[in-house]
């Protein structure tokens, strides 16, 4: 069912519908419109400033209170497996829950959480500190998943011919809270301890309900027959689903490994490694809007903006170290220039794969409705976390094992994988389609040639 705000019905999303785009485009936004970006953006900005806080102090908490490098990988890795199981869960059942009560409910916990874990200093060392960090983690998880995956199904809705664009400008905020949590939270460390940055972004979360409670709609679908196992098989969507996780799994192997790397090698102090973390934050949330709108605008380019980007940010792993069979000395310019750039490439890849899964969808009989932006923005958040898992995890354990700069090479070999594979898959994808083209035109040609036959006897 449609809400009443959408009289022309479900569109074609990314930019490949018809002159309606446009004029969705051209036209001034709708009260209920502005509502939405507000919502989606107040989530973003807060979700990722609560998830980014924790780069450039927690790692050294951490390992005084006895958790080995591993175990903080590992750490940060568990938010990502549950976040994983929840988008699953939450994407099958949002039109049964309600997008709303989905998103409201989950920042709600998430603010919460946050303020839990401001306290864990309080806990004992050893084992029951490191039990309270996953239980805290866990439940932040489950009720991120629960606002990101509502959000992404709600922005879908609003805004069906512009999907890339309104995301990628969304992920403006995300970036901004990218970009703040670190600096913020480590000026906060310095300046008030372990528990002030937590508390105090927790509480800003928290206030963000009752906003959001007033202004975001509520939006009312019937359930859908697809399943995620249906959109998962379709080979594009197996093909993108790499890419995802690959991205993913990049940003997840910064968090418990650069600000250790940067520590040791540059002897910088807290305040500055979030200085670090800011080139590729800033990056992202500035090459973001400019990609989506880009992709909207122009939607045959949206499969190379996602190849060469994830190809880009396969070199810049290789260089963030730099891998020693370089050659290249560590330099602090240098790695925060290959930041500024892993970044860029990141949103050009990124942004893209939304969209191109929706269509993708779309064009093999989903239906257009809530129930199918469920799943995709679902599939996309399950996604996300499985490489948000594995990044950190396997990052920690390589950094104890082999050192900063083979365990970044490594990950760029995974980038670089998945940007072959979804190169080639596009390449091959062009190719049967001017086979199918070259062949309809021959036949119609033949049919021609049969019909004038008589005529000419």
């Amino acid at each position: 069912m449609d809400s009443p705000g959408d009289p022309e019905g479900p569109r074609p999303p990314g930019g490949d519908g018809p002159p309606g785009g446009a004029r969705e485009t051209s036209r001034q936004l709708s009260r209920e419109q502005i509502f939405v970006l507000i919502s989606a953006a107040s989530i973003n900005l807060g979700s990722m400033m609560c998830y980014s806080i924790l780069g450039p102090f927690f790692p050294k908490e951490a390992e005084k209170k006895g958790a080995s490098n591993t175990v903080i990988g590992m750490i940060f890795g568990c938010y990502a497996f549950f976040n994983l199981l929840a988008s699953l869960v939450f994407g099958k059942y949002l039109v049964h829950i309600g997008a709303k009560f989905m998103f409201v409910a989950g920042m709600f916990v998430s603010g919460g959480v946050t303020v839990l874990f401001g306290v864990l200093d309080q806990v004992p060392e050893g084992p029951v500190f490191i039990a309270m960090c996953f239980l805290v983690r866990i439940i932040d998880a489950i009720s991120f998943a629960a606002a990101i995956t509502a959000s992404s199904s709600i922005l879908a809705k609003a805004f069906p011919n512009n999907v890339a664009t309104v995301m990628g400008s969304l992920e403006t905020f995300s970036g901004l809270g990218l970009v703040l949590g670190p600096p913020l939270g480590g000026f906060l460390y310095q300046s008030f301890g372990y528990e002030v940055p937590f508390i105090l972004l927790g509480c800003i979360v928290l206030l963000m309900v009752p906003l959001n409670m007033c202004i975001l709609p509520n939006y009312e679908s019937d359930p859908g027959k697809h399943s995620f196992w249906k959109l998962i098989i379709l080979p594009k969507v197996a093909f993108i689903s790499l890419v995802i996780t690959s991205l993913s799994s990049g940003f997840g192997f910064l968090d418990p490994t650069l600000s250790l790397f940067v520590l040791e090698k540059f002897n910088l102090p807290a305040g500055y490694v979030g200085l670090v973390f800011l080139g590729l934050a800033l990056s992202y949330t500035i090459s973001s809007p400019l990609v989506g709108l880009l992709s909207d605008k122009m939607p045959h380019l949206r499969k190379w903006l996602l190849v060469f980007g994830n190809l880009i940010t396969a070199g810049c792993y290789i260089l963030l170290g730099p891998a020693p069979f370089l050659h290249i000395k560590s330099q602090l310019w240098l790695l925060v220039l290959i930041l500024v750039i892993n970044g860029t490439s990141a949103g050009m890849s990124l942004i893209s794969t939304f969209p191109e899964i929706l269509s993708c969808a779309h064009e093999n009989g989903f239906e257009e409705g809530l129930s199918t932006l469920g799943l995709v923005s679902g599939l996309f958040g399950a996604l996300w976390s499985v490489g948000a898992f594995v990044g950190p995890t396997l990052g920690g354990f390589l950094y104890e094992k082999i050192g900063f700069e083979w365990a970044a090479a490594l990950q760029g070999l995974w980038a670089l994988t998945s940007g072959l594979v979804m190169g080639l898959f596009y390449l091959l994808e062009h190719s049967r389609r001017r086979r199918r083209s070259k062949l309809q035109n021959s036949l119609g040609t033949e049919e021609e040639r049969t019909a004038l036959l008589p005529d000419e006897m």
